[in-house]
């Protein structure tokens, strides 16, 4: 069963909430998050109300303080549950905006995007198959962008405000 508690102190300490679906609005439940328990499921956590502003990645496990998720503070304000997903991956990039310009399917995780794919912008996509993350830099490091099957014409679509990105992943579950 999917869960996860957000704690307002490092290491599990002080109020906490937990939650076992989608959560556009935390903030009356918890004012900062500090640590973080997932004890089932995956999810994204998302720095500002209504899944917006910086995302995170968290899969089953603990999360001491805000820097094992690569958060840049102690602000998450919603959060979504990412359906668990076994099938093939899908992606299909594009450099400019409404499926424009050089393009690239993949199936597989391109921990760098200007090595394989030969420019770092990728202003619209689209999603066929799975759930993926989008990173700002090379390695999947940096500001993070979950893409759930669709397609998005342009790079404010994943909330991001800029084209320039660095590698991409498959979202699956740690077996």
């Amino acid at each position: 069963m999917a869960k996860i508690i957000f704690y307002e102190d490092k290491n599990f300490q002080g109020r906490h909430y937990e939650c076992s679906v989608d959560c556009s609005e935390m903030h009356s439940h918890v004012s900062r998050c500090n640590s973080i328990k997932v004890e089932g499921g995956s999810w994204v956590a998302y720095e500002k109300s209504n899944y917006n502003g910086y995302q995170y990645q968290l899969n089953k496990g603990d999360y001491p303080d805000y820097q094992r998720w690569a958060g840049f503070n102690d602000c998450i304000r919603s959060c979504r549950m990412v359906p668990s997903y076994r099938g093939n991956f899908k992606i299909k990039v594009f450099e400019r905006s409404d499926f424009m310009g050089q393009n690239m399917e993949l199936g597989e995780d391109c921990p760098d995007l200007m090595e394989r794919f030969h420019t770092r912008d990728i202003a619209s996509l689209n999603v066929m198959e799975g759930y993926w993350m989008l990173h700002e830099h090379p390695n999947y490091r940096g500001r993070q962008y979950f893409l759930s099957p669709g397609e998005y014409r342009r790079f404010s679509e994943w909330g991001s405000f800029s084209p320039t990105f660095g590698s991409l992943r498959r979202f699956t579950e740690p077996i």
